[in-house]
């Protein structure tokens, strides 16, 4: 399909005067005077700038050009996957349609197998990246990146404020798992966290997450696709966000996240939202930041290692049998990566749930399986499952 109607190419301003030929503008196909052909491709960049479902309101290209200003003059690196920039998809008359013009064109590339990227605007677009995946015939597990939980009701709501409590009411159901990384507990009624564990999700704090970076790898390694809010990183890193806070994840924190989600071979499209410029500082800190993390998703792509078939000599199983029960536990460790994953039943008949059955695990989830307990990932799953 010719995607050419849906998108305005990028402004030469954006990458004028960038003459290093190691740059990262000059390894990709940007849509300058021809739109590249996304066929083939492996990844594909677009930005769509629509805030209307925010405080601000509004709906412009300025967001996600100054985020590629950064990002096209970082250097490439040393991957070869190929990478096209699509443009700026033209939004809707309103932010509905503006929702519905993502999932399109997601939905497109998904069934090309091409992983799209999304510089946004506000996050509801992110509703957009979600139903996406409805017409595949699978179930999917989203990760979301916010110091809010954005499960707020009713019409006075903003749209960026409830479009999670809009996607876990989707129909049809076709959410797996929903995962939340870096709420902050002050911001957050604690209702709304106990609703998320009734529903066997998990939401993880900023706290949590310092303690042991490592521990949220396979969290995000479980993950179909990710909805990364900028609101999630502090301040003092990205200034450029209407709701920016002096505590939350470091710029640091940000790029690690957004590596594991690159190395993740089960995640199959990203997106990054609620940059606003008008907020940033004169160095464009913000929009510095959101490019790195977007370079170190993509060099974490490029780093995949196709470890997905546990019937290979690339693993090794173990097999926990825990006291008084006549049922095991199967581990299985990848010789090439060293991740862990373990596997948890399903009922017979159901093969739906069959590719969530092996969960991305740590180390410490076998070690206490050893000890005689069930691991917390294991429960919840098996919840889910069942």
């Amino acid at each position: 399909m010719d995607l050419t109607i849906f998108f305005s190419p990028v402004d030469e301003s954006v990458y004028e005067g960038i003459d290093s030929a190691s740059s990262f503008f000059r390894s990709i196909n940007v849509f300058g005077d021809k739109m590249p052909d996304y066929r083939g491709a492996r990844i594909a960049l677009f930005g769509i700038g629509d805030s209307r479902g925010s405080e601000t309101g509004t709906s412009s290209t300025a967001g996600p050009d100054e985020i590629r200003k950064k990002l096209y003059r970082l250097k490439r690196g040393k991957g070869g996957a190929r990478i096209v920039d699509l443009g700026n998809l033209n939004p809707g008359v309103d932010a509905d349609e503006s929702c519905v013009r993502v999932s399109e064109v997601c939905r497109i590339l998904l069934e090309n197998n091409v992983l799209p990227i999304v510089i946004g605007g506000s996050q509801d677009l992110d509703y957009g990246q979600y139903t996406a995946y409805e017409s595949m015939e699978k179930l999917v597990s989203f990760l979301n990146v916010d110091a809010y939980l954005d499960l707020e009701e009713g019409s006075e709501a903003l749209p960026n404020r409830k479009h999670i409590h809009r996607i876990l009411l989707h129909e049809p159901n076709y959410l797996f798992s929903y995962t939340h990384l870096a709420y902050q507990s002050y911001l957050i009624d604690p209702n709304s966290v106990a609703v998320l564990e009734k529903l066997y999700f998990e939401a993880f704090r900023v706290g949590q997450m310092r303690s042991n970076m490592a521990e949220i790898e396979p969290t995000v390694r479980g993950a179909d696709l990710v909805s990364f809010d900028i609101t999630a990183i502090r301040s003092g890193d990205a200034p450029g966000n209407s709701r920016a806070l002096p505590f939350g994840l470091s710029g640091e924190d940000a790029c690690q996240i957004c590596w594991y989600a690159g190395l993740n071979e089960k995640l199959s499209s990203i997106g990054f939202y609620e940059y606003n410029p008008d907020l940033d500082d004169e160095q464009r800190k913000t929009a510095f930041v959101v490019a790195t993390m977007i370079w170190y998703f993509i060099e974490g792509f490029n780093h995949r290692k196709n470890d997905i078939s546990f019937r290979s000599m690339d693993f090794l199983k173990y097999v926990v049998t825990l006291p008084g029960e006549t049922e095991t536990l199967a581990f299985y460790k990848s010789k090439l990566s060293d991740k862990w994953w373990m596997e948890v039943p399903y009922p017979n008949g159901v093969e739906r749930y069959s590719r969530n059955s092996l969960v991305p695990c740590s180390y410490n989830d076998y070690q206490t399986a050893i000890k005689g307990e069930l691991p917390e990932r294991y429960i919840n799953t098996l919840a889910k499952l069942m």
